[in-house]
This record gives structure tokens, sequence and C-alpha cells, in this order.
């Protein structure tokens, strides 16, 4: 009874720590276990899979559909589906489940990663999101099967890929991800949604259900989308948008890829989609140009919206940064993003997430080159430090793109990629909520000085 009590008095913030590692070391050992596997593997390589589905990465050091059974493959979706979810959400679920009651404080612990009120009825909130993922990922599944050429899915593997893409997972049953459908429009598409749509977040979700709704009610007066609906979703539009166009014209104009134009278009435009956070790819990655690969680790970064499936510093961000310097350079007191001003708490908060993101990846992104051939010279490692900054911001954002360079990755290289997936998906939230913990309002101010910057 202690213990229960004890478990109950822990700051809200630390549960989707706990939880995550559990989830971790229950999936590791499963994984590891016989009867997961079609051929051996390493504990850590068990541990590096798990981490990857956990945390919707979608790197992998092995082969999923060659070297784990059906039953190692329907963990690996339930662990993916657990991670999709989010911590956050599980354990706004445990808690209304338990407890049938929830104090204002968990409430606006829980909330704040969900949904940008404070106010919101959380029984409301969980059972709309079990429900619309549980429907979005089974019709998913469904169009999988039944729009892609005969015999490509078979019933689990279309369910796999819709977890997987609603997730932003980016966890593929094939050894060649989906190059097999790059020309496949109806398949591409139904990636993309899904992929879309697991990262535009919960709340937006559930603000385009309700707007679509009223529109074929033909209800009135017809509700508008919120100012935070309307960021995600145009930040989003335009990163897509400029992701696929500099791709297109690096790969397949500039680079002169002999490719149908049709087909160069539906890559380029999937490749900006997924790079954002879910990992799946229709070409060669290896083989892309400098440029391309370039823009994908900016777009790698950025991720998708709070309260989704998606890693990175998030589109809201991005955006907040971008409009800061916007106002900055204009003159302006109050930095402005559309019909609103975006407060200088949050405009702190993004300046400080985006630094700490940075510096994480400088970190890993120098380890990662000691330990994958740091006692080589530059000319025979020549392009390599490239490849392991992309692997670095790929396990950051939660992506799961690579070059290639992941199954060749050393022992402490795969530790550090793994301490870096689990990072890149708790480490902002709880860092943010670590500086506000922290922070105490101070009643003196120092006397201030100029200083020359620049």
């Amino acid at each position: 009874m202690s213990s229960f009590k004890s478990f109950k008095q822990l700051p809200p913030i630390s549960l989707p720590v706990i939880f995550f590692g559990l989830a971790v070391i229950s999936g590791t050992l499963l994984l590891h276990d016989p009867m997961s596997l079609v051929r051996r593997i390493s504990w850590t390589d068990a541990l590096f899979t798990t981490t990857s589905a956990v945390c919707v990465t979608g790197l992998t050091v092995v082969d999923t559909g060659q070297t784990f059974s059906r039953s190692g493959q329907t963990i690996i979706m339930v662990l993916i589906q657990i991670g999709g979810l989010g911590i956050m959400t599980f354990t706004s679920l445990a808690f209304y489940l338990v407890r049938q009651r929830v104090s204002l404080t968990d409430k606006i612990a829980i909330g704040q990663g969900l949904v940008p009120h404070s106010l919101f009825s959380l029984s409301h909130i969980l059972k709309a999101m079990l429900l619309g993922t549980l429907f979005i990922e089974g019709g998913g599944a469904l169009l999988l099967y039944f729009a892609a050429p005969a015999g490509s899915f078979s019933p689990f593997s279309a369910l796999f890929h819709a977890v997987s893409a609603f997730c932003n997972a980016g966890f593929a049953l094939q050894p060649d991800n989906l190059t097999a459908w790059r020309g496949n429009w109806p398949v591409n598409l139904i990636f993309m949604t899904l992929i879309v749509s697991g990262g535009l977040g919960f709340s937006v979700l559930l603000e385009l259900f309700t707007l679509a709704k009223a529109w074929f009610s033909a209800k009135r007066p017809r509700p508008r989308l919120t100012w935070y609906a309307g960021i995600v979703l145009k930040t989003s539009f335009w990163l897509i948008i400029g992701g696929w166009v500099t791709i297109f014209l690096a790969d397949f104009i500039g680079f002169h890829r002999h490719s149908p134009t049709p087909d160069a278009i539906l890559v380029s435009l999937f490749q900006s989609v997924t790079c954002r956070t879910a990992g799946f790819n229709t070409m060669n990655i290896h083989a892309m140009t400098n440029v391309s690969l370039f823009i994908m680790v900016i777009l790698m970064f950025i991720g998708g919206a709070p309260g989704s499936c998606a890693g990175g510093i998030k589109v809201t961000t991005f955006r907040t940064i971008l409009s800061f310097i916007t106002s900055e350079l204009k003159g302006r007191t109050q930095v402005r993003a559309g019909r609103f001003a975006i407060s200088g708490e949050a405009v702190k908060k993004a300046l400080v997430l985006v630094i700490f993101s940075g510096l994480l990846i400088i970190a890993a992104t120098l380890i990662l080159s000691i330990t994958e051939g740091g006692d080589l010279p530059h000319p025979q490692t020549r392009g390599l430090i490239f490849e392991i900054l992309f692997e670095a911001v790929s396990a950051f954002g939660t992506v799961g793109l690579s070059t290639g360079l992941t199954p060749h990755l050393s022992m402490a290289g795969k530790w550090i990629i793994t301490a870096l997936m689990f990072i890149g998906r708790l480490g902002p939230l709880i860092f943010l909520a670590s500086i506000s913990a922290m922070r105490r309002e101070e009643l003196y101010q120092l006397p201030e000085e100029e200083i020359l910057i620049g």
C-alpha cells in the first residue's frame, strides 16, 4: 500500500520515463526470446530494436521481416502502438481508469502534451483519441490490403504497416522498405495520409473531424479552426511542399536521375512527407544527392506537431523561431504569428529547446565520430561525418531514415543511438518541464551594460 501511495505521489513528468523504461525492458526480454526469432540476435540488437519501436523511430540493425517470427513482429507492432499513442496518453488513461478522477495538476501536466488548451474533458479526449487511432489504423490497413497489387500485403502485413505508418515508426517487413511500390500512387497516397495524420497531433485531428462533420451536416454557423491548428497545418503544408520541390530539383533535375516524371514527382513527395518523422523510403537514401540529404536533415530536426506520434523540435517551435526572427528584423515588440502574438514565455522555451537539441546532436555526432572511425585519418573516412550527423538527427527526431550506417554501427555506436532515440522521444518534454520546475521569480534586477555583438 505504501509503495502504491509513493507511486501516486510521483511528479507527473516522471511517469513517461518510468513507463517508457518498463516498455523497453519488457520488449527487450520478449524480442530476445527464441519464440520471437527466426535467427538469434544479441541482447544489444534486441534492446536497439525495442527502443526503436517504442520510440517510433524505425532505425534497425537487423532485418525485421527475416529476423523476427510472426510473434516477434506482433510484439514490435504492439510496442510501436504504445510509443505512437505516447506515454502521456497511456499515463492519463491509467489515471482515468484507476482513480476515476484526475487532479487539476495532473490534468495540466498531461494536457500540455496532448492539446494546447489547459481546460478540456480528459475522458472525452482519451476516448476520442483511442477510438480515432483504431479507426484510422484499421481503415488504413483495409485500404492497403485492397488497393495494393494482389498478394502485396497479407492481412497481418497490411495492419503492421498501417500501425507503423500512423505511428510514424517506419518499420517495414520488406528488406528494401517500400521501394517495391515507389511508382504505385494508391499505396503511396495511403501511406502519406497515415503519416501526415499521425504527425499532426491529436488535438488537430479532433478539430479537423469536428469541422468535417459540421460541413457534411450543413451546420450553421460552421466552426473555424483554432489559431493553433492553423499554425500546425500551414507550417506542415509548407514544409512538405518545400521539401518536395527541393528533393525533386536536386535528385531528378539537377542530378538527371533517369526516372519517369510521374514517378519522380511521387517519390520526391513521399520522401518529403516521410523524412519529417516517419522513416519509410521508396528510394535508396544512400544514393541521394547531398542537397536532398541536407534538406532532409533539416526536416528531420523539425519533425511533426506537439502531442502527435512525431519527434523533432516540432513545427510549432520552428514557426515560433521563424516568427521571432521576422519580428526582430522588422523591429516589432511582439512575436506575431497569424492573427495572434506568441507569448514571451513560449518564445524563450522555443529558443532554449532548439539550443538544447542542437547541442545534444553535436555531442552525439562527436562521440559517434570517435566510436565509428575516430582512429582513422580523414581521407579514409571521407563523407562519414555527414552520415553520422544524418544518423544522429534521424535518431533524435525519431525518424528512422539512414544512409546505410545503422547495420554497421559498432557496439558502442548502437548504445549511443539507442540512448539518443530514448532522449529524442522524451528529452525535449522533460527538459522544458524541468526548466519550468527550476524557475524562481527574482525580486531584484542587476544594472545593465552594453556588450559588443557580432
